[in-house]
């Protein structure tokens, strides 16, 4: 039986990016799903232009982008098999999408992380502020749940019955790491895969400032000692 696969991007201005993001998604994608999360430019526009289906979600934030998504998905009547979701600001590269779906097509894996490696990172495209939180997060879940993670990373794909079974519901930006927590609760396999990384396009809403960065660490460790302490 052939697998479906969709792709969720959450996208807030994002109008110079969106585009280059869409192209490069490989063909075996059946649909490119962009949550406009209340953009003011041309976010909306341009992705249409390239073929993907745009929804609006006008409550700012990621997890309220990557839920309208799902929510979108659940009114259809052909479920896919496989849900990636990424970033839309050409950070990643969006062609290694089979290397992130591979394990679970090849080895029945439920979850997998596109792993940020410090070798396959570009140049200041992950700022000090990032790679502190990503150390801290998969440092703690390794402490609490002898996880194996080493990144947060937004390039990820699961299949859809288990993102369901997480019942999702961070709204901001805590949706990475709830995720990755669930799947650890709920015994799922999981596994990381190494991906090359780049300097976004554009400025980043989170990472990008001060407020945006203390607000994540807040809820990425808030999400660790709520799962901690169960």
């Amino acid at each position: 039986m052939s697998q479906i696969i969709k792709v969720i991007i959450p996208a807030f201005n994002e109008a110079d990016s969106i585009s280059h993001v869409i192209r490069e998604i490989p063909s075996i994608v059946s649909e490119v799903i962009v949550v406009n999360n209340n953009s003011s430019d041309d976010t909306a526009k341009n992705a249409e232009a390239v073929g993907a289906t745009v929804i609006s979600e006008n409550r700012k934030g990621y997890g309220y982008a990557c839920l309208a998504g799902m929510d979108h998905i659940a009114k259809q009547s052909k479920k896919p098999s496989i849900i990636v979701f990424i970033d839309g600001d050409y950070s990643d590269y969006p062609e290694e999408l089979t290397k992130i779906v591979q394990p679970i097509l090849e080895k029945d894996v439920d979850f997998v992380v596109g792993a940020r490696v410090k070798e396959l990172r570009e140049k200041d495209s992950m700022t000090p502020q990032q790679i502190f939180g990503n150390w801290l997060a998969t440092f703690l879940m390794k402490l609490f749940f002898r996880a194996t993670f080493t990144d947060l990373g937004p390039f990820r794909a699961i299949k859809y019955d288990q993102l369901l079974a997480m019942e999702m519901e961070d709204k901001t930006y805590g949706w990475t790491v709830e995720m990755q927590l669930k799947a650890l609760r709920k015994k799922m396999t999981y596994t990381e895969v190494p991906v090359r990384y780049k300097k976004r396009i554009g400025i980043s809403k989170v990472s990008g400032t001060v407020k945006g960065s203390i607000f994540a660490g807040i809820k990425i460790l808030g999400w660790i000692f709520k799962y901690s302490i169960k």
